[in-house]
């Protein structure tokens, strides 16, 4: 298996491999973004090194290798993969180790079901680990020891690939890291290719005399810097192509990557919707109830419990990624999340558990971090998961009494009940929501009547359901009825009852289907609210987060104010005491259609263009495409080609007759060769023209040889005469080839090694 390798060989292998790992380890830094990657990667790279050219000095085994490899893993692996598993920050612990074990076979798939960045979370730096110090054993180990050296680029690509398919879905300096490690790889094949050859070519003529091997030593050390100085002019055309094509058209999407298609470990629809439950929180058995204790935030805070973006007309409910992309998807946080460019107010909040239970984890503001304590804190850290798009944090596990935990956030700014009606809809995306009730959408057209503008047409709403509303849970024994749920035909009797009676369950859900409709992206929170230090069953409540150009998601209750409860009239049930509301502008026609349209939308900005005109920009567009795609695939060709035009140039404009002669002969030389003929190495003239087997090829080498040999100056007649039986030769080696043959005789590139180029680039 091993081969004798030069000193030079080894050096420059080394280093080669060495910058393909490297530029492919570089792709890992979006999943990790801490200081630890860079250190793992140059103690692995060095320690693979050392392993691989020990294996070389020593001719060691694959069995031998393969175990020093693995005892040099462990020995490094603690320190640089989890250290914070390490005695005096470099002696590995026992934990360490185990640690260092399970995340060899279990690393992988916590990368996919963890936020991003994960820095040097537990053991997260192992599959890291794994990819690049067995890829630099494994690369050197190929193109030290064994014949087939250009493969020894493959472990580059897969430590590129798999930090793709582990990453983000988003790409992080894609094109720039793909180009530079497409031209290492590229000059490392060139490299091998080129160092194979010297040795097969220089093998082969070790019988030649000493005047012989000495040209054919200056002759290929010139055709490697030539064959280097090729590929990086072709990879150079090729790159700046590909910039220029990534920078006009960018990509719209998204990757699919491993995690996009990962089952989640931890799926809201497994549960019941927390809404669902809003009246056991009223029951008598609950309102009294201590659920939380609750230290560091003011009276009047709101705990979210989970925010509910996802509506079929049954129940409002929180979210999948599996179901719909706008619900973001729960995973869990690794470290702290960056929240510093939100403009808010800092929270530090101290909750303990006490009655409540559940997997839904109460939060305020956005997240920044979460530390639990106790005697469950490590398992509630490891069943942690976080949902960013929605705000909801939730416990695998579940809390139960005694939890505690300590929340930081920031809560964003918000603004005043009198700017609702300034303004307008946000761009953030939520899960479609199915057409509401005909009876929502009527009583919604009662109250935007006569206004025009987005925020004015929801302040509108608020006003009516605050105007119009009664709150009733209907669990006491002097509250008048009021039917639990959500569900489509609840919303509908809620608006078209002769008393609108409900509470936060009802209001919030028809508040956030109305919100919709007219242009604003909503959704429905549950949660508390806090009225002391602790947190009782009576505190719940429910209200709807809108978004908005400029504010965010602007939190707004939609409840109707406390208020005494009239008494059914039943002869007259349509005459209701109502309190006395604002006097509505004049009535005009309302205009439905346009309900749900965006003024922040780049289409109503767009004007009309003609038809003919927008069908031949589609045309010339996808024609130049199709240009630019054919230009990138034809370059190498071009190049080849040209090439080989230049070479027949300088030959036939050589100083001397006898240059010219003797350019001839090696142009119809490498038409043999081009044409599939292999010549003899060193073979003499004639020896070369019987490999056609033609009396016209014999005649050719023959004057050849006369014009050369006889110590004369030829006259220009004659070398034009020798050209064109050069020029009848290259027709017959053509004569009963295909289009596509003789094409591939054009572009072949046997006759562009070893000498026959060797003054190609010397004018």
């Amino acid at each position: 298996m091993t081969r004798p390798v030069s000193r030079s060989f080894v050096i420059v292998s080394g280093g080669l491999l060495w910058l393909s790992i490297a530029v492919a380890s570089a792709a890992l830094w979006p999943i990790y973004r801490t200081p630890a990657l860079t250190t793992l990667i140059a103690v692995a790279i060095l320690a693979g090194s050392i392993v691989a050219v020990l294996a070389l000095w020593r001719s060691w085994s694959f069995v031998t290798t393969s175990l020093v490899s693995v005892l040099v893993f462990l020995i490094i692996g603690v320190p640089v993969a989890v250290p914070s598993e390490t005695q005096f920050g470099v002696v590995p612990s026992l934990e360490g180790l185990s640690d260092l074990v399970v995340g060899v076979a279990l690393g992988w798939k916590q990368l996919l079901t963890i936020s991003l960045p994960v820095g040097d979370y537990q053991a997260l730096l192992v599959p890291a680990l794994v990819l690049v110090y067995f890829g630099t054993v494994v690369a050197l180990s190929i193109a030290f020891r064994t014949r087939i050296a250009e493969f020894s680029v493959v472990p580059a690509m897969v430590v590129f690939v798999m930090a793709i398919a582990l990453g983000p879905t988003y790409p992080d300096q894609p094109l720039s890291l793909s180009l530079i490690l497409l031209i290492v790889i590229a000059l490392s094949l060139v490299w091998f290719r080129w160092h194979r050859r010297r040795d097969t070519v220089n093998a082969l003529e070790a019988a030649m005399d000493e005047a012989g091997v000495a040209r054919r030593k200056r002759e290929f050390g010139f055709a490697g810097v030539r064959t280097v100085v090729s590929a990086v002019v072709i990879l150079a055309i090729a790159s700046g192509i590909a910039v220029v094509a990534a920078n006009v058209v960018p990509p719209t999407n998204n990757r699919s990557v491993l995690r996009t298609a990962i089952v989640e470990p931890f799926d809201p629809r497994d549960y019941v919707s927390p809404l669902s439950g809003f009246r056991r929180y009223w029951q008598p058995s609950t309102a009294n109830s201590v659920l939380f204790e609750v230290a560091g935030v003011p009276l009047g805070t709101r705990v979210r419990l989970a925010t509910l973006d996802s509506y079929a007309g049954v129940v409002y409910a929180v979210g999948s990624d599996r179901v719909s992309s706008e619900s973001g998807s729960f995973s869990r946080v690794p470290s702290r999340f960056d929240q510093s460019g939100v403009d808010g107010d800092q929270v530090d909040m101290t909750i303990t558990v006490a009655d409540y239970s559940g997997v839904w984890l109460p939060t305020v503001g956005l997240f920044e971090q979460v530390e639990f304590s106790g005697d469950r804190a490590a398992d509630l850290r490891d069943s942690f998961y976080y949902n960013k798009v929605s705000g909801t944090a939730a416990v695998v596990d579940g809390l139960m009494s005694g939890d505690t935990y300590t929340f930081e956030g920031v809560a964003p700014i918000q603004p005043d009940s009198d700017e609702i009606s300034s303004l307008t809809p946000g761009l953030a995306e939520v899960p479609s929501i199915q057409q509401p009730p005909e009876e929502l959408t009527e009583k919604l057209d009662q109250y935007v009547r006569g206004f025009t503008s987005s925020g004015e047409r929801l302040d509108a709403m608020l006003s009516g359901l605050a105007a119009d509303g009664y709150v009733s849970h209907g669990v006491g024994v002097d509250e008048p009825a009021s039917r639990s749920g959500h569900s489509a035909d609840r919303i509908a009797e809620l608006v078209t009852a002769p008393r609108m009676i409900g509470d936060g369950e009802q209001y919030a859900v028809a508040a956030s289907l109305m919100a919709n409709e007219l242009g604003f992206p909503a959704r429905v929170v549950l949660g508390f609210v806090t009225s002391d230090s602790q947190i009782r069953g009576d505190d719940v409540s429910a209200w709807i987060e809108v978004n908005t150009a400029e504010y965010g998601w602007v939190t707004i209750d939609p409840n109707p104010p406390l208020r005494e409860i009239p008494d059914e009239d039943p002869d007259d049930i349509a005459q209701v005491a109502r309190p006395q509301t604002v006097v509505q502008p004049p009535e005009i026609e309302s205009d439905t259609t346009n309900r749900q349209s965006n003024p922040d939308s780049e289409q109503a900005l767009q004007p009309d263009l003609d038809p003919v005109l927008q069908a031949i920009l589609a045309a010339l567009r996808t024609a130049g495409w199709i240009a630019l795609v054919l230009l990138v695939l034809a370059a190498p060709f071009v190049l080849i080609i040209a090439a080989k035009l230049r070479r027949r140039q300088l030959r036939k404009r050589a100083e001397s007759s006898v240059e010219q002669i003797s350019g001839g002969w090696q142009e119809f030389e490498d038409s043999l060769i081009d044409h599939g003929y292999s010549p003899p190495i060193a073979g003499t003239r004639t020896e070369v023209a019987a490999v056609m087997a033609t009396p016209d090829a014999r005649e050719l080498a023959e004057h050849a040889d006369r014009a050369i040999f006889s110590g004369g100056t030829p006259e220009a007649s004659d070398v034009d005469a020798f050209w064109s039986n050069v020029s009848e030769l290259e027709t017959q080696l053509n004569t009963g080839l295909s289009r596509w043959a003789r094409f591939k005789t054009k572009i072949s590139l046997r006759s562009l090694g070893g000498y026959s180029v060797t003054s190609l680039f010397k004018r």
